[in-house]
């Protein structure tokens, strides 16, 4: 059985990353790793973290290549010495439970030409149709080459469904049936291996899988809404989403059915 994400405590702030609105930032942790640290306090809030979670849960189990993740405790001491005003603020605003991204040294972006398994760019093409996400293109790739394998990372415009739950759970049925266009998609090129993306992952991903992705998301990311109120309810209901959509095949390139 799957289990919520170790807990690591920041011990020192690193830098910002700079990149996009979130600003994420490199900081080091007690266990002597070092971290891409996406904050809570962030403008897109904490269910962001919890795709980051269940989508590299579910890209792990379908054999992908995924950085490891925890949860990084962040005090109100770490912000205490930050110089930077904005950092300090999101710090101070991130105080809890962050999501913390093991950071790979060395690794570059990708440029085009897959490394490793020839079937992974379909695999990964399949999991974003899956899971809707709108993130990988060629001007934000979000994927890595490291010690000449593929690996995905920045999961967290999955999973768009939740941002409409402000006033309660919704219906899965519409996410289940919703089509997912590869057009823009950095590795729309292999949208023709799809069946044999699906025939690898057909026998990985089932119910139980989108359970035990569930179960790593830590009960303080799963913020009650109206119809849920516990994080044993949030992560059944993302557990019924996800296998309404598993369900159908009505979303996947190419299919008509």
């Amino acid at each position: 059985m799957s289990r919520p994400l170790e807990t690591v405590r920041v011990t020192r702030y690193v830098t910002p990353l700079r990149e996009g609105g979130s600003l994420p930032g490199v900081v080091e942790g007690s266990d002597l790793g070092t971290y891409v640290c996406k904050f809570r306090g962030a403008g897109q809030g904490v269910r962001v973290l919890v795709a980051e979670v269940v989508v590299g849960a579910l890209a792990r189990r379908v054999g992908l290549r995924t950085p490891r993740l925890v949860a990084l405790d962040l005090t109100r001491e770490i912000a205490r010495y930050e110089a930077d005003e904005e950092v300090q603020d999101l710090l101070t605003a991130s105080v809890g439970l962050n999501l913390g991204i093991d950071f790979l040294p060395g690794a570059f972006g990708y440029d085009g030409d897959p490394p490793g398994d020839p079937l992974d760019p379909a695999v990964v093409l399949w999991l974003d149709a899956f899971t809707a996400n709108v993130d990988r293109s060629w001007r934000n790739p979000n994927l890595l080459v490291w010690h000449d394998d593929l690996w995905v990372i920045d999961h967290g415009a999955a999973l768009y469904f939740h941002h409409a739950w402000a006033g309660g759970v919704t219906e899965p049925a519409r996410f289940a049936a919703q089509r997912w266009d590869a057009a823009d998609h950095v590795l729309g090129a292999w949208a023709d291996r799809l069946g044999e993306a699906e025939a690898r992952i057909a026998p990985l991903l089932d119910e139980q899988a989108l359970v035990d992705a569930l179960a790593e998301v830590p009960d303080a990311w799963l913020e009650p809404v109206p119809g849920a109120e516990t994080p044993a309810a949030l992560r059944e209901a993302y557990v019924a989403f996800l296998t309404a959509r598993l369900r159908t095949r009505q979303w996947l390139p190419g299919t008509d059915a």
